[in-house]
């Protein structure tokens, strides 16, 4: 007897809105929506304050009267002596990199105890965070003021404080790099019995090294721009040339000064650029328009990296005696210059070494004179208020740099720019922008605007609009390909691909850059008060000046609670948008 197939059900025919509407829906956590409400609120917060700091598009550009008044007056640049500018440039240079160098040398313990996958626990993990948060809320002109007590004039005070305050940024960035490096290799020379030197030496650092090198040219260039404002307290060099014509009034000088400033940062900057390719040519990564015009073999790197391995590699017995080949050679000559380069710095910086021994003694009798920290004839809400003035300033800058750097930096990404003309054109505006140091660029706009919030603004927005934009074209270059290249294979138009593909891929990276962003316009809208931008830096000048260096230490303590919070909100935001 046959069993009968039952026959089939009648089925219900498929409705897509019914599948979508049984679908299960991803759940938002509370602490996502609390971050995004907090996003919000500090976006509303600088609005807020680009309003009522009087701020107005249409007021900044009805002083083009008083701008060209101001040229006017100021007539035809003056500059130095031909050999006492090239003497200046050189003095400049030499202190800058010095102390980069110093910086980068003691951020790299600091790194690694701070890194999470080489700590050797949490206590050194907190404590190396915070000698980095410390070392970079305190201000390099503040630090600069306590090396001038120590030491005397010169370049020594100038390159502690660069290399002291620089510590904060650098071992930061080095951190992070280790943290993403392939386990593999240090987990390997560990199983094998190697020390931990090893392990770091062998497993750690060739993996890092390109990023470390981009780092500190990165920084360098950051401290040239920033040595400018070290020559008001008495480091010298360009700074303080252009402190002196300033402050007596004669704009022409200052202005000269300022532009070979403007030139030497620039040319600065193609010259790092330059190095970065060269290392970086090895990885297949491009960092902006100078890299590809110096370095077009960076656009083979890919079909490079399938290559066959080189004849002299073929055995153990040949690996051990590599032929010079031309590489090799330019490699090995660059090497050398370098060295020669870091040794004609410490040179003509003329370090008094002795100082390094008999300054110890005097470390007591200073650290006196900044503890404890008092507001002295200030009242607290005075100071309050001040420095409640300075973080406004800094939001509103932050806020009015989002918009035009999003742009410029998309127009500068590689996997964006709708043709290389326009790459090669928005990076060059985004060098070109970086380039003008935001103390300089104060000082004019205080001069054309008047004194006030709205030139610290204005400075600190269009300075941020140069580093933001090319971190926002770096981190549009990272990432994955894979979802930019299906929607356009089903059609999506490049606005289409931009805006389902690359931003949302880009968007923890953009809030840890605008956080970072925020982060450097409160350091540098203190600096900016100096030369009469607003906020705390008037007070923290004015303390300097008339020796009260309680009341300079009471400043510093506001703007490490402030960054410190800054620095709390850029973590858990990272965290809760991973």
């Amino acid at each position: 007897m046959t069993a009968l197939a039952a026959p089939p059900r009648a089925s219900r025919p498929v409705v897509p809105g019914d599948i979508a509407s049984r679908a299960p829906r991803p759940r938002v956590s509370p602490e996502r929506v609390a971050a995004g409400l907090t996003l919000i609120a500090l976006v509303v917060l600088g609005i807020l304050s680009l309003v009522q700091s009087g701020f107005s598009l249409t007021g900044v550009f009805q002083s083009g009267d008083n701008a060209q008044r101001f040229f006017t007056r100021v007539g035809a640049l003056t500059f130095p002596a031909p050999l006492d500018l090239l003497w200046l440039i050189a003095l400049t240079v030499g202190l800058v990199l010095v102390g980069t160098l110093l910086a980068a040398a003691l951020s790299a313990p600091i790194a690694y105890l701070a890194a999470s996958n080489t700590t050797p626990g949490p206590g050194w993990r907190g404590a190396a965070r915070f000698i980095g948060v410390l070392t970079r809320s305190i201000p390099d002109v503040v630090l600069a003021m306590a090396f001038v007590l120590m030491f005397s004039l010169g370049t020594l005070p100038g390159i502690l404080a660069i290399g002291i305050h620089s510590i904060g940024m650098i071992s930061k960035m080095f951190a992070d790099a280790i943290e993403q490096i392939d386990e593999g290799p240090r987990l390997a020379i560990r199983a094998a019995g190697g020390t931990t030197l090893q392990q770091f030496t062998a497993g750690v650092l060739p993996q890092v090294l390109p990023s470390w090198v981009a780092t500190v040219l990165h920084r360098n260039d950051i401290n040239l721009r920033g040595s400018v404002v070290l020559g008001y307290v008495g480091v010298a060099g360009l700074g303080l040339e252009m402190s002196y014509a300033f402050k007596a009034l004669n704009y022409g000088r200052g202005l000269g000064i300022a532009l070979v400033i403007f030139v030497l940062c620039v040319v600065m900057e193609v010259i790092s650029s330059a190095v970065r390719g060269a290392m970086l040519g090895e990885t297949a990564q491009t960092r902006s328009w100078i890299d590809r015009i110096l370095h077009p073999r960076l656009r083979r790197v890919a079909e490079a990296s399938v290559a066959p391995a080189p004849a002299w590699a073929a055995s153990p017995a040949t690996a051990l005696h590599r032929p010079w080949t031309p590489e090799r050679r330019r490699n090995t000559v660059a090497g050398w210059v370098a060295v020669a380069i870091v040794i004609g710095s410490v040179l003509v910086c003329q370090i008094q070494w002795g100082d390094l021994v008999t300054v110890w003694a005097k470390i007591p009798e200073t650290v006196a004179k900044f503890w404890p920290p008092d507001f002295g004839n200030y009242d607290a809400s005075v100071m309050i208020g001040a420095m409640r003035d300075t973080i406004a300033i800094a939001l509103a800058a932050t806020v009015l740099t989002l918009l035009p750097s999003l742009i410029l930096g998309s127009f500068a990404a590689r996997n964006v720019a709708p043709t290389g003309t326009v790459r090669g054109v928005a990076r060059f505006l985004l060098v070109g922008i970086r380039g003008i140091p935001e103390l300089i660029l104060a000082i004019v706009l205080i001069v054309v605007t008047g004194l006030g919030a709205t030139a610290g603004i204005v400075a600190l927005a269009i300075g941020g609009i140069g580093l933001l934009g090319k971190l926002v074209a770096d981190s549009f270059e990272e990432v994955d390909r894979g979802p930019e290249r299906a929607l356009r294979a089903v059609g999506a138009t490049r606005l289409q691909t931009y805006a389902s593909a690359t931003v949302p891929q880009g968007v923890q990276a953009l809030i840890g850059h605008s956080f970072y962003m925020l982060d450097t316009n409160i350091r540098a809208a203190t600096i900016l008060g100096i030369v009469g931008g607003g906020g705390v830096g008037y007070y923290l000048l004015n303390a300097g000046q008339g020796s009260r260096y309680e009341v300079v230490t009471a400043i510093v303590l506001m703007i490490l609670a402030t960054v410190l919070v800054v620095e709390g909100l850029a973590m858990w935001m990272r965290k809760v948008f991973r």
